[in-house]
């Protein structure tokens, strides 16, 4: 008799799971009621118990993303003298060790077997939407003796850049090179414990296959198997010459990145990105979807200006930050949302969506491109606090460190082409949002004041709605309002 392990159901909104740890080996005897695998989801961690007696046979690995549903094991009853229908383990393994990818080659059974097996690094989960990941960058070579916390690799989804560590001190062998999408759950590399040079190998063959019995359960699925990179010669690679006992190992170069820029001296052709991707069919749906009409403004900054020369040698010294004009448009664009609140809003499917708080998004470009990180609940912040949070997204964005939280959620974008030296552009809105405003070079203009003609600092501002849930007046009435704030800065002190 044979009992299935499946996913279970985690929630309406949970589609699949990551399978974090295995608590027995394959081919262990398990009792009903043990904890057989923990296993994870974007939310919450979830401990699966044996529902039946008998010898536990694992079909998914750990670190493999797999839907709600899937089957993962089997149990089957035992009997005296009865073999698990895929081979067990090597003798010496503990029931809490992890099964391994069967790609990966295994030591000779000993007493240690358990602490050298081979530790499998796989892609971790990133949000709900991100099925793939491209490896970046390996901080590492195949072959490094590396550390435990050790950050070995950059992982790059179409959203976020995550760096992976090392789980265990021990021999690093890369699978996939540089340059190469793969999916949720893939095993990249994997590091060796107990030091052992682990021959690489497109297609592992047992030395003695033990015959297959009519009704043998599936196998545990292989580790991703790495893909050549041209022009380099086609795998499985000789095995490296034997290192010596003692002494520093030898680093050897990690595989090619399989997606090299290609020039023939005229043009150069290389592989988009995956934000780079992500980013024009992001841009693309959106004017696809909404119905987008830009207007436009100007503003005089000249109240902001001096109220920032005046101030600023002491703000610096009460918060440690310098007073921006960024602070100001966010002030601006809140006050703004809370008098025009129809671009507070969103539409999904047939119904608006209406929003009573302020997150507000601000591009940040990057050497990778443009990312919109949402300063959180804008209404209750002061200057000092808008500012510091924009100088820790600046530096997360550099330093690659921004994660999908800090790019959800916000009801209102900001872009600065001003910083470009940009006199005026169109902005793409950022659905579901209804509404972004661009700001622009500051330029000094001659403008007519009480019947003068005056040389003042002015920015254009245009602001791009979707027309489908707001009408012109309300746009125009929406910039206007900013544009108000902005020249009397005092407004926004009173909440005006």
């Amino acid at each position: 008799m044979t009992t299935d392990v499946t996913v279970p159901a985690a929630g309406e909104s949970v589609t699949s799971a990551n399978v974090a740890r295995w608590h027995f080996s394959h081919g262990d005897t398990v009792q009903k009621g043990d904890v057989l695998v923990t296993l994870e989801t974007d939310k919450v961690s979830n401990e699966l118990e044996a529902d039946a007696n008998g010898i536990l046979e694992i079909l998914v690995n750990e670190g493999e993303e797999v839907a709600i549903g899937t089957l993962i094991a089997h149990i089957t009853a035992s009997e005296p003298g009865a073999q698990p229908a895929a081979a067990p383990m090597p003798a010496g393994t503990s029931a809490t060790t992890a099964p391994q990818p069967p790609a990966l080659p295994q030591a000779e059974p000993s007493q240690s077997t358990a602490a050298t097996a081979p530790i499998a690094l796989a892609v971790p989960p990133a949000g709900e939407s991100i099925t793939s990941a491209t490896v970046a960058k390996w901080l590492k070579n195949d072959g490094d003796q590396v550390t435990m916390g050790e950050t070995l690799v950059i992982l790059e989804t179409d959203k976020v850049s995550n760096e992976l560590e090392a789980p265990a001190n021990g021999i690093l062998h890369i699978i996939t090179p540089e340059g190469d999408e793969v999916e949720i759950g893939t095993t990249i590399a994997s590091i060796d414990p107990g030091g052992r040079e682990l021959q690489p190998t497109t297609a592992p063959e047992p030395a003695h296959p033990a015959p297959k019995a009519a009704g043998d359960m599936p196998q545990p699925r292989p580790a991703p198997q790495p893909v050549p990179a041209a022009p380099a010669p086609a795998r499985p690679t000789p095995a490296p010459a034997p290192r010596p006992a003692s002494g520093p190992a030898p680093s050897t170069p990690a595989p090619a990145p399989a997606a090299a820029p290609v020039s023939d001296g005229r043009t150069t052709r290389r592989k988009m990105s995956m934000l780079r991707r992500k980013i024009a069919t992001h841009l693309v749906n959106a004017q696809h979807t909404a119905a987008i009409l830009t207007t436009f403004n100007e503003v005089d900054m000249t109240e902001i200006m001096s109220l920032r020369k005046t101030v600023q040698e002491e703000f610096i010294k009460k918060h440690g930050v310098k007073l921006g004009f960024m602070s100001f448009f966010v002030k601006a664009v809140t006050q703004a949302l809370k008098d025009v609140p129809s671009i507070n809003g969103s539409i999904e499917g047939n119904e608006v969506v209406q929003n009573h708080f302020y997150d507000i998004g601000v591009a940040i470009g990057t050497e990778k491109g443009l990312v919109v990180p949402v300063l959180r609940d804008c209404d209750k912040k002061s200057f000092a606090e808008i500012e510091q949070d924009i100088i820790d997204y600046a530096t997360k964005a550099r330093d690659g460190k921004i994660t999908i939280d800090d790019l959800r959620g916000g009801v209102f974008s900001i872009s600065n082409g001003g910083t470009y030296g940009s006199l005026l552009s169109t902005p793409i809105l950022n659905p579901p949002q209804s509404g972004i405003l661009g700001m622009h070079t500051i330029q000094q203009r001659p403008v007519a004041l009480n019947g003068e003609v005056v040389i003042r600092p002015m920015m254009y501002l245009a602001l791009s709605y979707d027309h489908r849930l707001v009408d012109g007046k309300e746009a125009v009435t929406f910039l206007i309002k900013i544009k108000e704030s902005l020249e009397s800065p005092a407004r926004l002190m009173l909440d005006m």
